[in-house]
């Protein structure tokens, strides 16, 4: 990712000064162009606007321990991943040194950064955000969200939510048709093709899609808990007979289990997100 956002600074002309923990792995992109630092705090010194992408916030820390002194004054911008709590912690740990911070979430795989179809949510103070927009629009369209440094970070980990879980779901439903005999190839393209179409299944009905979840209203005339929660008992039936991992499936199972426990098999699906919200 480092190595990418790197070429992207550089493609539009922008000087940038690289580091890396693991020696050699900057060599590609000090051949077309990037400065390489000797250490951390040279490259800290080297521009006001200091991004990293790393593992997680501990790796931060352990990157500028012993640079801390050359932080202020400078904007960092932090794009890995981590925990709400941990940015504004980070926050909070580049004030103390008189940096100002931005939390970032890249939405986009490596080869994508860059590109019209790149886009990374950010929070932070207002004016430190506009001051640098333009540099960050390089690596893809901004997204602010607000002065709380734990919303990019929180927006970053909810599509995350999304994605790994559509992920587990793929491969186990992979993993059930191979248990036919199916091989991937035969029907991972089917599955993605109904994968591609759950985001028009969400917003069927409702001109703005959450807009009656924001209301607390769950009409169930397109579906309903009861009708949800009897499939996802026939796909837990379905994979213990198969013996494949019940994890997921039973995890889902909970859902509309909860929720029917509660009186609300005759509201929408939705209806589900009181449970997540309130798992006592």
């Amino acid at each position: 990712m480092g190595q990418a956002m790197t070429r992207a600074f550089l493609t539009a002309g922008h000087p940038v000064t690289v580091w890396n923990r693991t020696p050699g792995r900057a060599d590609g992109v000090v051949a077309e162009g990037a400065k390489l630092a000797a250490t951390p705090a040279d490259a800290v010194e080297s521009s006001e606007l200091v991004i990293v992408s790393l593992t997680d916030y501990q790796a931060m820390y352990d990157i500028f321990g012993d640079a801390t002194g050359s932080l202020g004054g400078r904007t960092l911008v932090n794009l890995s991943s981590d925990t709400p709590d941990r940015s504004r912690a980070a926050a909070t740990w580049a004030a103390g040194h008189n940096a100002t911070f931005l939390t970032g979430g890249v939405m986009v795989p490596a080869p994508l950064v860059g590109t019209d179809a790149s886009y990374i949510f950010y929070s932070g103070p207002d004016l430190v955000m506009k001051r640098h927009e333009a540099a960050l629009s390089l690596l893809g369209a901004p997204k602010y969200l607000g002065a709380d440094p734990g919303l990019a970070q929180l927006m970053y980990q909810a599509q995350l939510t999304v994605f790994l879980t559509t992920l587990s779901g793929l491969m186990h439903a992979t993993a059930m048709l191979g248990s036919a005999g199916m091989k991937a190839t035969q029907a991972l393209p089917e599955l993605l093709l109904f994968t591609d179409s759950i985001g028009a299944i969400v917003r069927a009905g409702e001109e703005t899609p959450g807009a009656a979840l924001d209301a607390g209203e769950h009409p169930g005339a397109l579906s309903t808990v009861t009708m949800m929660g009897a499939t996802s008992d026939h796909i837990v039936e379905t994979s213990a007979s198969l013996g494949l991992d019940p994890a997921l499936p039973e995890a889902v199972q909970a859902h509309y289990r909860r929720a029917i426990k509660d009186g609300h098999g005759g509201d929408n699906w939705t209806r589900i997100i009181d449970g997540i919200r309130d798992p006592r």
